[in-house]
């Protein structure tokens, strides 16, 4: 039996004593950390705070139930959450070290591996990860009510989300920036490995396609929201060309500047949509904005990170950040009351009109992204770890990334949840059970038996001249009713009714902007997992420079995702309420592999750090239990509002014997086909997710009776540059800045040229 191997051990590090301190002293972050009287009260009133609004949300809830309870428990637990269990993870499990150079200090080549700074990164990070997860899923589960919801995204991703999205992005940075799928190859052997492979491959092409077809249906025949979101990509390449040569490390500077442009492209898409020549060329179908999304994806892909990707995604966040920021300071001031049930009957039944299914396990698979999200390992073994500047960051942007992205999930959630629960049902149910219609809403909502409501023509009508759009009946995908609460909380606050328009269009536009971060961030870590499974057999494709290869992986992982893409356009029934909740389960698939393949890591680093496996193996466990569960309904199911095969036969069979009374034979056949999709997936993907846990838990006990494992991180090599490990560096990382300022800034410059 070999002993473990003690490569990259921080105690073969030697400083360049010709440079400054590359990182903090254990005197010095001790003395930032120690507690002083006003350090407790301030956390002690963060924790009553928090208290206090779990109380009046959990138990001391009446027929309605104030919004601002919402806020107040999700910031207190994110604060605290951020402050001590992220701080556990970061000084037991993970134990970074600044003297180590990053990939992006080792590998620096200017397009895949670029030291960034932390806030720029925090942007790219935070855009790439918060995609339409956090938007959609908790807008349809708020037909189960408010309280299933809101526990699950602010619990979940302290204890699951953010803990996934940290231990990943430092072991994938540790790896040169290896991606999930070959981190799993590494660490759980050939079949795991290759299992891990195929799985994450296939439901990227999945996620990507979801994430795609939320911004279609957020986009389509809106000229106001074409147009002010095809003019941040402009803005970004001047962004990325601004930092790169006209003004390198001026983040504060070309900040401003983003922000106004990215207003006034907004303010421009009102007028334009007025115009003639807007609603002329504007005005697009699905189709076409379907089209234009994958030909944006590949370019995105494969340009230099610094030109668009990472300037646009930090762009986007002021705009995210800033408009959750904004909703909840509006929350506060106006107060909405909410008059959704705590528990809807829907949640008990399985029968909502929205998606079927009960409670458990369909809440957690539909809120996804929000709480705990397995397209975030991807991001997080894609490209943050290639541009993560020094070790300690990965605290701020992996946990603290995702922290923020719960709080966008509660606020979509309450806003999801404070408008008329009539309006909330015709939006979200599916064309075929509306008929898109107003009147055929009307009717399918009022069928429903609904306590305290009685929709009406006119609510309808009203609600849509009242934000600028035709209609929003069946508007899928959770962005139009995100958009709607966004502008119904936001009026009250800022502006009146007459502003209603404003605020949607505002809140579509960041949704799509947001979005596309996703998709263009997601194609490119899928083309770096296909270019390493290609380098098997032909090892030039490993050259993540070499364009041809780039180009090639691209188009093919474009091809596969757009595929999808134009088939959910297409859907009949509405695409994203027979897609979303295979999207749901397969993120959450990819969780568990995710976890699974880190806590094989860790028991290989040593009994040290075997005591705090727990951390990592609860959420797995309840990731493993949920998802496997979702999976057993969708396939075996007899219910066909359910089960996807049982829906494929009964689809099928009626068209085989002529019956046209479940729609016409065109729409028939397209149920048939996507269901077929649909439960073919489903069972590839959790038998591959068995086989990663299986060899992951088996791979762990060996790990632990031997005291550890072969170590598969990269030679440490010495740093030669600092920055703070937080957004805003403590005293004694501003005293050290200082110092390394000059020593930087002539790096920028050689980079400029």
């Amino acid at each position: 039996m070999s002993a473990p191997s003690r490569r990259g051990k921080a105690a073969t590090l030697e400083p360049d004593p010709s440079l400054p301190p590359v990182a903090l002293t254990e005197e010095q972050k001790t003395k930032d950390g120690r507690w002083t009287p006003l350090k407790i009260v301030v956390w002690a009133l963060i924790a009553l705070a928090g208290g206090l609004g779990w109380t009046m949300l959990a138990i001391v809830r009446g027929e309605t139930v104030n919004a601002i309870w919402f806020v107040f428990a999700a910031v207190a637990t994110y604060l605290i959450g951020y402050r001590f269990y992220s701080k556990v993870i970061e000084k037991h499990l993970l134990r970074p070290d600044d003297r180590r150079a990053t990939p992006a200090e080792v590998k620096q080549d200017g397009k895949d591996y670029v030291p960034t700074d932390r806030r720029v990164l925090y942007g790219h990070h935070f855009a790439a990860i918060a995609g339409a997860g956090p938007l959609v899923g908790p807008v349809l589960a708020a037909q189960m009510g408010f309280l299933p919801g809101t526990i699950w995204i602010i619990v979940g991703v302290v204890l699951a989300g953010a803990v996934q999205d940290y231990t990943v992005l430092f072991f994938s940075m540790r790896r040169g920036g290896r991606t999930i799928g070959q981190m799993a190859r590494q660490e759980l052997g050939r079949i795991g490995g290759t299992a891990a492979i195929v799985a994450s491959l296939l439901i990227m092409l999945i996620i990507v396609a979801i994430l795609a077809l939320v911004v279609v249906n957020a986009l389509g025949e809106s000229p106001w929201g074409v147009f002010s979101v095809s003019m941040t990509i402009p803005i970004a390449l001047f962004m990325g060309l601004y930092l790169r040569y006209l003004r390198p490390g001026k983040v504060t500077e070309v900040s401003i500047i983003g922000f106004v442009l990215l207003i006034a492209a907004i303010v421009a898409g009102g007028w334009v949509a007025e115009t003639a020549w807007g609603q002329e060329f504007l005005h697009l179908d699905r189709s076409v904005i379907a089209w234009g999304i994958i030909i944006y994806g590949f370019i995105a892909a494969v340009l230099p990170v610094w030109l668009l990707l990472a300037p646009r995604d930090y762009l986007s966040t002021f705009m995210k950040i800033g408009v959750i920021v904004m909703l909840a300071g509006a929350i506060v001031l106006v107060r909405p009351e909410i008059t959704v049930p705590a528990v809807t009957d829907f949640a008990i039944a399985g029968t909502g009109p929205v998606f079927a299914g009960p409670l458990f396990p369909f809440l957690f698979v539909t809120i996804a992204c929000g709480a705990l999200s397995g397209f975030h390992a991807l991001i997080a073994s894609g490209t943050t770890p290639k541009l993560v500047e020094k070790e300690r960051q990965t605290r701020f942007i992996g946990y603290g990334g995702m922290i923020m992205e719960s709080f966008v999930a509660i606020m979509a959630l309450v806003a999801a949840i404070s408008i008329d629960q009539g309006i909330y049902y015709a939006m979200n149910a599916s064309a075929a059970s509306t008929m898109g219609t107003v009147e055929g809403a009307v009717a399918f909502v009022n069928s429903l038996g609904i306590t305290g409501v009685n929709l009406t023509p006119d609510m309808l009508t009203s609600t849509a001249a009242a934000v600028g759009e035709e209609s929003i009946v069946s508007r899928t995908g959770g962005a139009p009713t995100l958009a709607l609460g966004l502008a119904h909380i936001m009026q009250q606050a800022l502006g009146g009714q007459a502003m209603m328009a404003f605020w949607y269009h505002f809140a579509i536009m960041f949704e799509a902007l947001f979005i596309l971060t996703a998709v263009d961030a997601g194609t490119r870590v899928a083309r770096f997992m296909l270019q390493d499974s290609i380098g098997h057999w032909v090892p030039k494709f490993r050259d993540v420079s070499w364009r041809p290869g780039v180009w090639i992986t691209t188009a093919i992982m474009v091809a596969g995702w757009g595929a999808i893409l134009i088939l959910g356009v297409t859907d009949p029934l509405g695409g994203i309420n027979t897609f979303f909740p295979l999207f749901g389960i397969a993120n959450q698939l990819l969780a568990a592999i995710a976890l699974a393949v880190v806590l094989a890591i860790i028991a290989k680093r040593g009994p040290s750090y075997v005591r705090w496996l727990w951390i990592v193996a609860l959420p797995l466990a309840f990731a493993a239990v949920v998802t496997i569960t979702a999976s057993a309904y969708k396939i075996f199911s007899p219910n066909p509002a359910i089960g996807y095969w049982s829906n494929h036969f009964r689809y099928r069979d009626a068209l085989a014997q002529g019956d046209t009374t479940l729609g016409e034979p065109a729409v028939m056949e397209a149920v048939i086909r996507n269901t077929f999709v649909q439960g073919t997936l489903s069972i590839v993907f959790v038998t591959l997710a068995i086989i990663v846990i299986i060899a992951a838990v088996c791979v762990t006990i060996a790990a632990i009776r031997r005291g550890g494992g072969e170590n598969h991180e990269d030679e440490a090599v010495p740093s030669r540059r600092f920055a703070p490990a937080g957004f805003i560096g403590t005293a004694a990382e501003r005293e050290l800045e200082k110092q390394w300022e000059p020593i930087l800034a002539d790096e920028r410059t050689a980079n400029r040229h």
